[in-house]
């Protein structure tokens, strides 16, 4: 059976549109660092090389190699961590210059180190290399979050993040560093900003 993170992991990944409490578990990623401007050109190679790698493990059976422990799935859909660099920090209002991200790609947990370079050679042919040697495979632990679907355009995000903080605050929650978690559940390019469905998602403290 077909392994759908639509229907298996509705709490993950399809919040409501009111902040919750949540336990994110260990996971495996694809991950790839960057800096600067969402709009750009770098940031649109990093996203094309973490989905080659992606369908890459995802289509192996069909080039003749099942990995052991394969299973149908869906690929799961791009995350990014962000942030600011200490300029950035420092200003009233956001620079997107001077952002910093961690975008991702969840992966199944069959995939190896062995795998995941074996699915690099494969992709060689189809991305920049400087971005796929910069591709890391690592298992991240959120732990205890906050998180609410934010519906609109990326610019309107911080309306949502202040109904978290509202959260937060009256639920005795702190939240641990200004970086938060980005999970896109439509395609930019295709899809009219107003109905865009982001998941914002931050790690908190519980107080008590």
């Amino acid at each position: 059976m077909k392994y759908e993170w639509r229907k298996k992991d509705k709490e993950i990944y399809l919040p409501k549109s009111k902040p919750t409490m949540i336990e994110v578990p260990k996971t495996k990623f694809f991950t790839l660092k960057g800096k600067g401007n969402p709009n750009s050109e770098a940031f649109k190679e990093h996203i094309k090389t973490l989905y080659t790698l992606s369908y890459t493990i995802r289509m192996m059976p069909k080039k003749g190699i099942t990995p052991e422990g394969y299973f149908e799935y869906t690929v799961f859909p791009l995350e990014g961590v962000w942030d600011l660099d200490e300029e950035g920090r420092r200003l009233e209002n956001l620079d997107k210059d001077r952002l910093v991200y961690k975008l991702m790609i969840r992966q199944p947990d069959f995939v190896t180190d062995e795998l995941f370079w074996q699915a690099k050679s494969t992709a060689a042919k189809k991305v920049a290399e400087d971005h796929l040697n910069a591709v890391q495979l690592e298992k991240i632990e959120e732990g205890l979050c906050v998180q609410c679907m934010h519906v609109g355009s990326y610019d309107s995000e911080p309306k949502t993040f202040s109904l978290m903080d509202e959260f937060c605050d009256e639920n005795n929650l702190i939240r641990i560093d200004k970086r938060h978690r980005e999970i896109y559940l439509n395609d930019a390019r295709k899809t009219p900003s107003e109905k865009l469905k982001t998941v914002l998602r931050y790690k908190v403290l519980d107080r008590e």
